[in-house]
């Protein structure tokens, strides 16, 4: 199974800084986002939420504001048949130290023992941050990043200027 592991914030969704998510009371989704996602998997590609929430063991959120934001964000991908196959968020906050966190690979490792079909080499990471290139370098696999990741010399890294870009590659 080829799996498109897509970060959330930044990349399908709009982000803040960290002090601000307290006041997002519904997502906004990135222009081409749902557009995109809809080419993915009709590609062939299930579809794997990868994402860093540190800000909920910082304080910034609680755990309940976060899947209010993910459960509304999934209703809406649903109105457009987008089914999100699974989703890994790492709570931790960044001085913990733990083995989810981007670029560590423990959400992915986590994605193997839990959909062992998943074949990397097939399958792709999506984001908008240095760590989700990072982490794809880690786990040898293809990655895109929106608006990072031209200094890589890495020919699986391609650097892309909006999610838009993304289904001219895969």
């Amino acid at each position: 199974m080829k799996v498109a592991f897509f970060d959330r914030d930044g990349t399908i969704i709009d982000d803040y800084p960290d002090h601000e998510w307290m006041k997002i009371r519904q997502p906004v989704f990135i222009d081409g986002a749902i557009q995109t996602l809809n080419e993915v998997q009709q590609k062939g590609y299930k579809i794997i939420i990868i994402t860093n929430q540190y800000i909920i063991n910082e304080g910034h959120i609680t755990i309940g504001q976060y899947h209010d934001i993910n459960n509304q964000m999934l209703d809406e991908l649903k109105r457009y048949d987008i089914e999100i196959y699974d989703i890994y968020y790492c709570p931790h906050a960044k001085i913990e130290e733990c083995s989810c966190i981007k670029p560590r690979t423990g959400m992915i490792k986590n994605a193997l023992i839990n959909h062992p079909e998943i074949n990397l080499s097939e399958s792709f990471i999506i984001g908008d941050s240095i760590v989700d290139i990072e982490l794809a370098i880690k786990m040898n696999m293809k990655g895109f990043g929106i608006g990072v990741g031209s200094e890589y010399r890495n020919t699986k890294i391609k650097q892309i200027k909006t999610i838009k870009d993304l289904t001219s590659y895969i």
